[in-house]
């Protein structure tokens, strides 16, 4: 399973998104801090889901990186985040 499938998975379950896109931009950040643009190390989200619902946006960030606090143990470098 790749990283993305992994993270859809994990915020499928917890937030019921409406809407959720998963990019990887990795190759976009080739030669920053040695990375090579791949092994989905930069990714971009963008979801819509109730439990965001009158949530601050920082709250909103940080319970998707809390989700998937592993996936920066396992090499995830970056992550954009769009709340819509």
């Amino acid at each position: 399973m790749t990283r993305i499938e992994r993270i859809k998975k994990i915020l499928k379950k917890n937030l019921e998104p409406s809407y959720l896109l998963i990019k990887d931009q990795s190759n976009k950040h080739s030669g920053h801090n040695s990375f090579d643009g791949s092994n989905e190390t930069h990714l971009y989200i963008e979801i819509s889901s109730r439990f965001f619902d009158k949530k601050k946006l920082i709250d909103s960030h940080k319970r998707i990186n809390f989700l998937i606090q592993n996936e920066y143990k396992e090499g995830l470098h970056s992550l954009e985040i769009k709340i819509i």
